[in-house]
C-alpha cells in the first residue's frame, strides 16, 4: 500500500495519541494502586516491645545521674564559672559601647543620624569628631592589653 501525505499524518497522530490524552484523575488512584505500604503510618508510630529491666544497669544509671548532678552543682557554684560570667557581661557591655561609638563616628563624619554634625560650626564639628575618635582609640587600646 502506498503512503500518501494524509495517511502518514494519520499514522503519526495515532502513534502519538498517548501524548494528547488527558492525565488520569486523582480520584481513580486508590491505595491499592499506590503500593502495599501506602496505608502504613511508619515504624515510629508502633510502640516497641517492653524490654526487661536489668537491676544492675538501673542501679548504675541512678548512681551516674547522682554523680553528674553533683558535678553540675559544684561547677555552677565554682569561682571559675563566676569569673567567666562576669567577664562575659563586661565584654558584652564594652562591645555594645564600641559599636555605638563606631556608628556615631560614622554618622558624624557623614552628617546623618543621631550624631549628625549639621548645624555645628567647622570648629565644633572637628572637635566632636576628634573626641569620638579618642574614645574609640581608648577602647581599642584597652583591648590590646
Amino acid at each position: 500500500m502506498r503512503k500518501t501525505p494524509f495517511s502518514t499524518f494519520l499514522d503519526r497522530r495515532q502513534s502519538h495519541q498517548w501524548l494528547s490524552s488527558p492525565p488520569c484523575p486523582s480520584s481513580m488512584i486508590t491505595s491499592v494502586n499506590a503500593g502495599f505500604l501506602s496505608g502504613f503510618s511508619g515504624l515510629e508510630s508502633v510502640p516497641g516491645p517492653q524490654l526487661p529491666e536489668v537491676d544492675f544497669l538501673k542501679k548504675w544509671n541512678d548512681e551516674n545521674q547522682k554523680k553528674y548532678a553533683e558535678f553540675d552543682s559544684r561547677f555552677r557554684s565554682s569561682n571559675v564559672l563566676k569569673d567567666l560570667l562576669e567577664k562575659s557581661k563586661l565584654n558584652k557591655e564594652r562591645n555594645k559601647r564600641e559599636i555605638q561609638d563606631k556608628y556615631c563616628l560614622r554618622g558624624a563624619e557623614w552628617g546623618v543620624g543621631d550624631c549628625s554634625t549639621q548645624g555645628m560650626t567647622e570648629e565644633e564639628r572637628d572637635s566632636f569628631i576628634q573626641t569620638l575618635r579618642k574614645n574609640i582609640d581608648e577602647i581599642n587600646s584597652k583591648d590590646a592589653k
